[in-house]
């Protein structure tokens, strides 16, 4: 899987039945309480402050960090370094874990054929040139996904290189495939 929904940078709300209304004010403040938290170049399963506003459970993508921060509860999360989409192509806003793959297949769509002509048009899952990698995480978006990656592409973990989906290494994503369900809210924040 990979991405050809774009999203914006329009001010959003999000609402979680049962956990009452998280809003902007809330992601701003995310994004205040983390500005000062470990280094971009954090190991994978780093624990780290994060504001109690998000509840435990939900995964929080944000882009200026290249992180992905998985909230535990207590005021704290575990933080990942993710690649994101490139510039046009990075999604914002809410959306839940739709699905859970192990070695998933990958069919590239049609913006990445246009872009690589000479793809395989079907990567079987296991294969060490798909680009999904050990798990993937798909979201309730079109083609967007939460996944590992290959080895010649672990070196983008860190930047803006994916076509949208969020790209882990294989080890974080299996870490963070073990902690989630299918329903998991997501959110991506600047």
């Amino acid at each position: 899987m990979s991405k050809t929904h774009r999203g914006g940078s329009s001010l959003f709300i999000f609402a979680h039945p049962g956990r009452g209304r998280i809003h902007a004010a809330a992601a701003g403040a995310f994004l205040a309480g983390t500005a000062a938290l470990a280094p971009c170049g954090a190991l994978a399963w780093d624990t780290v402050a994060a504001p109690p506003s998000f509840p435990p459970g939900m995964i929080v993508i944000k882009h200026s960090e290249r992180a992905l921060y998985f909230i535990t509860g207590n005021g704290r999360a575990i933080r990942y370094p993710v690649a994101i989409g490139r510039t046009g192509m990075a999604w914002q806003g809410e959306a839940h874990v739709a699905g859970k793959y192990v070695r998933p297949a990958w069919s590239a769509p049609a913006d990445v054929r246009q872009d690589h002509p000479n793809f395989t048009r079907v990567i079987p899952g296991g294969s060490p040139r798909n680009p999904m990698g050990e798990r993937a995480l798909t979201l309730s978006l079109s083609e967007v996904a939460i996944h590992g990656t290959t080895q010649g592409m672990r070196k983008s973990i860190g930047s803006a290189a994916s076509y949208g989906c969020i790209r882990m290494y294989n080890e974080d994503v299996i870490d963070l495939y073990s902690r989630v369900r299918v329903g998991t809210p997501v959110v991506a924040i600047p």
